[in-house]
């Protein structure tokens, strides 16, 4: 680890470009039940209801629908300097911004990171009501905090050695008994992940996760969503996990951007918590049980900007990808080994 690390607490807020606010407002307001801290007209700040910073997400209109900021809370102030610090040596374009890059958040820095995402440290941070006592506002379906981002890039080894160098520990990974590697996740705050690392081509922004306490939670969106005939936002699930063990639901905003809604994970603080390798090959690693999963969720995620606004070229992967040694990745499927289909698939799916 580079001496002049950021300690990073935690993933604090993702900004997301929007072609349509107002459709990205009904998404993640009406449906999902995020809260407004700030709105302007050209962006929206929400929060999740346990949260007491100033946001977990902003909204931003623009005419490319697109990651324009991961940021990680630090530890202090210095932490700020020591992120500045850290990147310029790895020799990433960086910017400071002592007022903040967006409302709420003070003095920060943005990065193009070594695999090519644009993230944030800051340390300031204006307060909000954090509304876990405040029932009369809770609904079914509540979201509690922001867990996780899951990101596409090409080069795992890679991926991981860099965030290990600023802090993040591996939690659990899959792998072939090649070697390759074809997942990992890596965390700062005692859970399975902040970071989720997926192999393909990239850098690309696979989704952000929220966290409920209860599977019923999750289910109670389903039911939101069927209601107002909106399932079709639905993209995967709800399942279990094998990685994280987590009862999740996959859905798509209105620009295409995925959601995770998250839940039941398991605690990681010590220092000696065990990484849990998964085989490539083990239908159950995706989803200990669940439905089929579809081609979007392997081929598709969000585009990711750079420090001007502009997207981020993608580079290809090399090593092979999941979706090709394992069909369907769940306890649905097939896999192939050694030239040999194991298995059965359902209908489209891949």
């Amino acid at each position: 680890m580079i001496n002049n690390a950021p300690d990073i607490l935690r993933c604090g807020y993702v900004e997301l470009i929007v072609s349509d606010l107002a459709a990205a407002r009904e998404f993640y307001v009406d449906l999902l039940g995020l809260v407004i801290t700030k709105e302007t007209p050209d962006a929206l700040y929400l929060r999740t209801l346990e949260e007491f910073i100033h946001h977990n997400l902003v909204l931003r209109a623009g005419p490319v629908p697109a990651a324009a900021a991961i940021a990680f809370r630090v530890r202090t102030p210095e932490d700020v300097d020591a992120a500045e610090a850290h990147y310029r040596a790895l020799g990433c374009p960086t910017r400071r911004a002592a007022g903040g890059f967006v409302d709420g958040v003070g003095d920060a820095v943005r990065v193009i990171d070594p695999l090519g995402f644009p993230y944030e440290f800051f340390h300031e941070v204006e307060h909000v009501e954090r509304l876990t006592w405040r029932y009369d506002l809770h609904r079914t379906g509540s979201l509690a905090r922001l867990d996780h981002v899951n990101q596409v890039t090409p080069d795992l080894p890679a991926g991981i050695a860099y965030l290990e160098g600023i802090g993040f520990r591996v939690t659990e990974d899959i792998q072939d008994s090649d070697g390759v590697t074809y997942a990992a996740w890596l965390r700062r705050k005692p859970t399975v992940h902040d970071v989720a690392l997926t192999g393909g081509d990239g850098p690309r922004l696979h989704h952000v996760a929220f966290a409920a306490h209860e599977s019923h939670q999750i289910l109670a969106v389903c039911d939101r969503l069927g209601a107002l005939r909106r399932s079709d936002c639905i993209e995967r699930g709800p399942g279990r996990h094998g990685v994280s063990n987590a009862f999740y639901l996959y859905l798509r905003d209105p620009d295409g951007h995925r959601v995770e809604l998250y839940t039941q994970d398991y605690y990681t603080g010590d220092p000696d918590n065990p990484v849990v390798t998964w085989d490539v090959h083990d239908n159950q690693r995706r989803d200990w049980w669940g439905n089929p999963v579809v081609p979007s969720w392997y081929a598709e995620a969000s585009a990711v900007l750079d420090l001007d606004g502009n997207p981020v070229p993608n580079r290809p992967r090399a090593d092979p990808a999941e979706a090709a040694v394992t069909i369907g990745a769940d306890g649905f499927s097939y896999t192939r080994t050694e030239g040999e289909d194991r298995g059965f698939k359902l209908g489209d799916q891949v």
